[in-house]
C-alpha cells in the first residue's frame, strides 16, 4: 500500500459518515406516506390565509392558484434534481391551463375588492394574500420531499383535461401541505447504518516508524490498517426523527 494511497484512504474513512450523496428523483428506501383527501377549501391552513365569505367559485380559484404557487416555487427551488420535471411541468402547466389560471386570479381579484372598502384597498389584500400564499410553500428543513411530492403532483397537473385543475387542486392540496415537514427516512430509524469514530479521529500512519513502512509500503501485518478509529455500527433512532414519526 503506498504512502499517498494510505493518506486518501485514511481521509476518505474520516468523512465516509458524512460525505454528500448524489441527489435522486427517489430520496428515500421509505417515503413519508402524506396526508391526502380532498379539501373544500374552507380548513384551516390549507389556502395560505382565511377567506371569510368567500363563495365556491372563489375558493376552488384561491384553490388553483395555491396549486400554481406551490408548483412555481417547486420550479425554482427544486432544479438541483432535473429528473423531477418541476420546471418543465410548471411551464407546462402555465400553456396548457391558461385560460383557468388566467380566470382565478380575476375570481380572487374579484373577492378582495368585494370585502375592501375600495378598490385600492382590495389589491392592496389581494397582494398580501398572494405573497402569503407563496411564502407558505418556501422550505428548506423539507426540500427534498417537497420536492419530490411537487414533482408527482406536477407530472399530474399535465395530465389533467383543461378545466379541471380545480378538481386537481381540491384532491392534492393537503399532500402538498404536508410534503412541507422535514419527515425523512421512514424505512430506517436513522439511516439504516452509521459510521462513528471511536476516537473522533481515524488513525492515520506512523510515518515516523521504519518498522512499517517497505520500500514506501505501509506494511498492515505488523502496524494494522490506518484507518482503525472508524467503526460501523447498528444505526441508533435520532429522538427528533421518532418524536415527527
Amino acid at each position: 500500500m503506498k504512502r499517498f494511497a494510505v493518506i486518501g484512504g485514511a481521509v476518505a474513512a474520516a468523512v465516509l459518515g458524512t460525505a454528500a450523496t448524489p441527489a435522486s428523483a427517489q430520496f428515500y428506501f421509505k417515503p413519508k406516506v402524506l396526508p391526502t383527501g380532498r379539501i373544500t377549501g374552507e380548513e384551516p391552513g390549507m389556502l395560505g390565509a382565511p377567506l371569510p365569505g368567500a363563495t365556491r367559485e372563489e375558493l376552488d380559484a384561491a384553490m388553483v392558484w395555491n396549486m400554481r404557487a406551490a408548483l412555481n416555487v417547486a420550479a425554482l427551488q427544486c432544479q438541483f434534481e432535473p429528473t423531477l420535471l418541476t420546471l418543465r411541468n410548471y411551464n407546462a402547466m402555465l400553456k396548457d391551463h391558461e385560460g383557468e389560471l388566467a380566470a382565478s386570479f380575476a375570481t380572487l381579484g374579484k373577492y378582495f375588492r368585494r370585502i375592501n372598502k375600495t378598490p385600492k384597498e382590495g389589491q392592496t389584500a389581494f397582494d398580501q394574500y398572494g405573497t402569503k400564499v407563496y411564502s407558505g410553500y418556501s422550505t428548506v428543513s423539507a426540500q427534498r420531499i417537497f420536492c419530490q411530492t411537487a414533482g408527482n403532483i406536477g407530472e399530474d397537473v399535465v395530465h389533467t383535461p383543461r378545466g379541471k385543475l380545480a378538481d386537481l387542486a381540491a384532491e392534492r392540496i393537503r399532500e402538498m401541505r404536508g410534503a412541507l415537514m422535514s419527515w425523512g427516512e421512514q424505512q430506517f430509524a436513522y439511516g439504516g447504518y452509521s459510521y462513528t469514530l471511536s476516537n473522533f479521529q481515524p488513525r492515520l500512519p506512523d510515518f515516523a516508524n521504519a518498522q512499517c513502512w517497505r520500500k514506501d509500503e505501509w506494511q498492515v501485518k505488523k502496524c494494522g490498517m490506518p484507518a482503525e478509529g472508524l467503526v460501523r455500527t447498528a444505526a441508533r433512532p435520532d429522538p427528533m426523527a421518532s418524536a415527527q414519526n
